[in-house]
């Protein structure tokens, strides 16, 4: 596998090498996140058994995964809606790339049948981290 080369967004959007980074990193735990909402559905759980004693507040273990599911799918929806903002016409190819490593523009053209361009590609993929970094 190659190593990916970090995206330049310094000078067009103002946006960093370490924040570029950053978001690069947020996107890929996409999969993660989607998977946790798909399988973590589970809020009965037995108490864990130690000889510390605790403090006296109890847990609401159905709010919590509550609150942690929608955490994810917020952050699901964030990373989704964005890539439909960067280009509608080729959204889930943007998602495929960001939220995936190694998943390149030539892997998307061969494999996929990207139905565009590398220039447009890469200009969608870059308006995706412009959008992101503001939203986020």
């Amino acid at each position: 596998m190659t190593k990916r080369r970090d995206l330049n967004l310094k000078d067009e959007f103002g946006i960093s090498q370490r924040r570029y980074r950053e978001l690069y990193y947020f996107c890929q735990q996409y999969h993660e996140w989607h998977d946790e909402l798909k399988f973590n559905t589970d809020s009965v759980k037995s108490p864990i058994i130690t000889d510390m004693p605790h403090g006296g507040e109890m847990s609401d273990s159905t709010c919590n995964l509550a609150m942690r599911r929608v955490e994810l799918s917020n952050r699901c929806k964030l990373v989704e809606q964005t890539a439909i903002e960067a280009d509608v016409e080729i959204y889930q190819y943007i998602l495929k790339n960001v939220a995936n490593d190694g998943v390149g523009y030539t892997y998307l053209r061969h494999v996929m049948g990207i139905p565009c361009g590398k220039d447009k590609f890469y200009n969608a993929r870059r308006k995706f981290f412009y959008l992101l970094d503001k939203k986020k």
